[in-house]
């Protein structure tokens, strides 16, 4: 009788070693993918699971840490290996350490160079990616893109903009001796002056407000397409549309930097994310006389061919073709992986603002110059320029455009984008566009724009 009940303890314990690891092994989740995106911008710490992450995070003072613990978290291969990912360039992490915590918790402890304001959230699945735990980690003083326009600086650089009003707003009254603040224009019950004066010296503000400014730097706002958690389309030999962009994008600052009257500010300088708002605020804010955005698409059909420009359409698109391709475009903020709890209401406004007669008039001319330069050095896929409901080129005080370099889906093109002599060519084509426009556009004189729109 003894034996037998030392037999079925032995069993039972056997039974325990079997069953046990493997039903904890069952219901832990598992981390399948990390990765970290390190710009000046902000750092970027994505883990990747299968299910829905359950997470909760502080931050820990003297020294500065981020802690976040990972709830019903299997700690396998994947998550030993992300403190290898750190580089010693990473401008907000030192290091980090990752292990188990406590039974069914795996930590995450993030040593940082300073202080940081981080933003956390979590992505539903979407493209190839599965459920995503997101670790924003930015500045506490966000970087100002004015800074990137310091390489090539200029008197007018360190003078304040003048605050001046719309052509239509009628004239503008003082609102005091010592006042730094104009008030808005009165009606005709509140004027004193004599009207026949105040209308020419309204006309005379006009003019002088829409006199083309020759003397003035050209501001050019590049956008490489993509980056980072998005990697926009991949052509046939691997390559991927957010490193054509780029590369291409660096070498047009290169050249426009090389004019004695431009300049260019790139809304991304390396392999990072950033959402299609932050694009066209990041523009705003330097004052941009031109916003390009570049792209090297995909299409259903691998023989598509061609460069292609776009403006912005608010009729809908020009072709079945354009409505597809900005469809796609715009649904780069749901791959890359944007933090919904982040309101914008300074963007709301822009978009909001359709009064672009003039911005698309001038997007068109522009866009008219660059594609028929690009039509010098590729094929075109369409002799006209297209228009659909790009998000972002909706500025509605900067001309506009989005240029399809060539189809990365193409296996012939894909060979040529990602050749440098060629990516040369289309940053000269881009360039020459450009300045065609400008040589018959001289841009007006600088206003504060943003004090007009805020």
């Amino acid at each position: 009788m003894k034996t037998r009940r030392r037999l079925l303890q032995a069993g039972g314990a056997l039974m325990t070693l079997l069953v046990t690891p493997v039903g904890l092994a069952q219901t832990a989740a598992k981390i399948i993918a990390v990765r970290v995106w390190p710009a000046r911008d902000y750092t970027r710490i994505t883990l990747e699971g299968a299910e829905t992450l359950k997470f909760s995070h502080q931050i820990v003072k003297n020294p500065e840490r981020l802690v976040v613990d990972l709830e019903g978290i299997e700690f396998n291969s994947v998550l030993q290996s992300l403190p290898e990912k750190i580089s010693e360039a990473d401008p907000y992490i030192k290091l980090i350490r990752a292990g188990r915590n406590r039974p069914g918790v795996v930590r995450l402890v993030v040593e940082l160079k300073s202080e940081i304001a981080p933003q956390i959230f979590t992505l539903p699945p979407v493209g190839t990616y599965g459920h995503r735990l997101v670790l924003d980690l930015y500045p506490t003083e966000p970087f100002d893109p004015l800074l990137a326009l310091i390489e090539k600086k200029a008197p007018e650089d360190t003078t304040p903009p003048t605050t001046t009003f719309p052509a239509d707003s009628g004239p503008v009254v003082s609102s005091g001796p010592g006042s730094d603040t104009p008030s808005l224009p009165k009606g005709d019950g509140g004027r004193t002056a004599d009207p026949k004066s105040a209308g020419a010296r309204d006309n005379a503000n006009r003019t002088a407000r829409s006199k083309p400014d020759i003397s003035r730097l050209i501001t050019i706002a590049i956008d490489p397409g993509h980056g980072g958690e998005d990697p926009g389309a991949v052509g046939r030999g691997g390559a991927y549309e957010k490193n054509v962009t780029l590369a291409i994008g660096k070498l047009l600052k290169e050249r426009i930097n090389a004019e004695p009257n431009m300049r260019a500010m790139l809304t991304r300088d390396a392999d990072f994310f950033v959402p299609l708002g932050q694009r066209v605020e990041k523009a705003r804010r330097v004052q941009a006389d031109l916003f390009v955005s570049i792209h090297a698409d995909a299409f259903i059909r691998p023989d598509a061919r061609g460069s292609s420009v776009f403006i912005l359409s608010d009729r809908g698109a020009s072709s079945t073709a354009a409505r597809w391709l900005a469809n796609k475009e715009n649904a780069s903020d749901l791959i890359g992986g944007v933090n919904l709890g982040v309101k914008d209401s300074h963007l709301a406004k822009t978009l909001l603002d359709l009064s672009q007669t003039a911005t698309l008039n001038d997007s068109l001319k522009v866009a008219k110059a660059v594609l028929g330069e690009l039509g010098t050095i590729n094929t075109l896929h369409k002799n006209e320029v297209e228009q659909a409901g790009f998000a972002v080129l909706k500025a509605p005080d900067i001309p506009s455009m989005l240029v399809e370099t060539a189809f990365i889906s193409n296996p012939e093109e894909e060979k040529r984008l990602t050749n440098s002599a060629y990516q040369e060519k289309m940053a000269e084509a881009m360039l020459r566009g450009i300045k065609r426009y400008f040589a018959k556009n001289p841009p007006l004189a600088k206003t504060n724009k943003l004090a007009l729109l805020d």
